[in-house]
């Protein structure tokens, strides 16, 4: 049986470049912490945020846009939103 092919979106191709970003931006300013026990602290509470971006970005890789793809924006983006109002950064 022939395999489907993925459907693609570039607008949503777009939101996950702009998250891709997001992400790239605070790693980068996590790292520039001096204090470790800090930056410990604020890696492993975006670690869930990485983790849900790695997740949306494998799926739209594997499956393109689907049903289940702006379910996994908005849980990116809820986790990203919250670790921005609980983090200072």
């Amino acid at each position: 049986m022939a395999k489907k092919r993925r459907k693609l979106n570039k607008e949503f191709e777009k939101k996950i470049y702009s998250s891709k970003k997001n992400v790239e931006l605070v790693l980068a300013k996590i790292y520039d912490i001096n204090d470790e026990d800090i930056q410990k602290e604020y890696m492993s509470a975006f670690n869930e945020v990485v983790y849900l971006y790695d997740q949306l970005k494998e799926n739209y890789q594997e499956k393109g846009f689907d049903d289940n793809s702006e379910n996994l924006l908005i849980n990116y983006k809820n986790a990203y939103n919250l670790f921005e109002s609980e983090f200072e950064i």
